[in-house]
């Protein structure tokens, strides 16, 4: 084992049931995983995951945690990077929750296939006009001075996401959404991707209160294997209780990727495995900068798909 390794498990991206099904269909590990998840959810994932429409399905989301868990596992497997700590932004959290052994898998899809449901409830009810936006090229002082600006016009905002020191995400109400391209446009940024619903903003309390209430209190969070960085605020957590709150938090606090990466570093991690298809969280700069880092994505893990002996 190398020490230093960290598994790192992205945030949830759009991934269709094409890009993905061959290594599902295929991959042992993966087999083994959607045949355990069809056991939890009562129904076959994969038939519903290719007939589903919309990019974050519940279908879509169960899967993509079935792939997440699959590929860190062949890569400890296959390539032997056994990772000594975890960290998953944003909807990560619960892949490495899982992979930390704080969490059992059937937990975890339950949570997965659940916190769908009641977000789309919500949302559908509560901030329906509310978006989150992406943006590059913003360093944090200038973002500060847009924020001010909202607050002067008297209009609600709050930040999702520090990804890197000049990439974030906001969110703000949909009216303001075309202001703030063009200011950001104005200050050399690059607005990138509109997502609702939004998610991680402290206006969600009731959300969190709900999905504590109704779905995390047959949820059995116990002590980790290895440590797990919070996304939050880079602390390490030894508890199953930490953990727990790490994932709800999810929902009303930014994740402070640039925090978290400090953190591993303090660790001494020097490598990470991403595992899962990712577009985003192992591609910024404050990860290329300062890790070597293993892409371990469902192609990757097709061209080698034999295991260690």
């Amino acid at each position: 084992m190398a020490a230093g390794t960290a598994v790192v498990f992205p945030g949830i991206t759009p991934c269709p049931y094409q890009d993905v099904a061959k290594f599902m269909l295929l991959n042992p590990v993966a087999r083994r995983l959607v045949s355990q998840a069809d056991e939890v959810l009562g129904y076959p994932l994969l038939e519903r995951y290719r007939a589903a429409e919309g990019e974050f399905s519940e279908y879509a989301r169960v899967a993509f945690l079935v792939n997440c868990l699959a590929l860190a596992q062949w890569a400890e497997e296959a390539l032997g990077l056994r990772a000594d700590a975890c960290v998953g932004p944003s909807f990560g959290g619960t892949p490495a929750a899982v992979h930390s052994g704080a969490l059992g898998f059937a937990d975890a899809v339950r949570l997965t296939a659940g916190w769908g449901h009641r977000a789309d409830a919500y949302f559908a009810r509560e901030y329906g006009d509310v978006v989150t936006q992406s943006f590059a090229r913003v360093p944090r002082e200038r973002l500060a001075e847009v924020r001010a600006e909202l607050d002067e016009a008297g209009e609600w905002h709050e930040v999702a996401c520090h990804v890197d020191e000049d990439f974030h995400m906001l969110s703000l109400r949909e009216h303001r959404l075309d202001w703030l391209r063009e200011r950001l446009r104005s200050l050399g940024g690059m607005p990138l991707y509109t997502m609702r619903p939004p998610m991680h903003a402290r206006a969600f309390a009731p959300l969190r209160e709900e999905m504590e209430r109704e779905l995390f209190r047959s949820a059995d969070f116990s002590a980790p294997r290895i440590p797990v960085v919070s996304d939050h605020d880079g602390r390490v957590l030894e508890s199953g209780a930490e953990i727990r709150t790490m994932v709800l938090d999810g929902i009303v606090r930014a994740v402070e990727w640039p925090t978290a990466l400090s953190a591993l570093k303090g660790l001494g991690v020097t490598r990470l495995c991403v595992a899962g298809p990712d577009s985003l969280w192992g591609r910024v700069r404050c990860v290329t900068g300062n890790f070597e880092v293993v892409p371990v994505d469902p192609q990757a893990a097709l061209r080698r798909p034999r295991l260690a002996a």
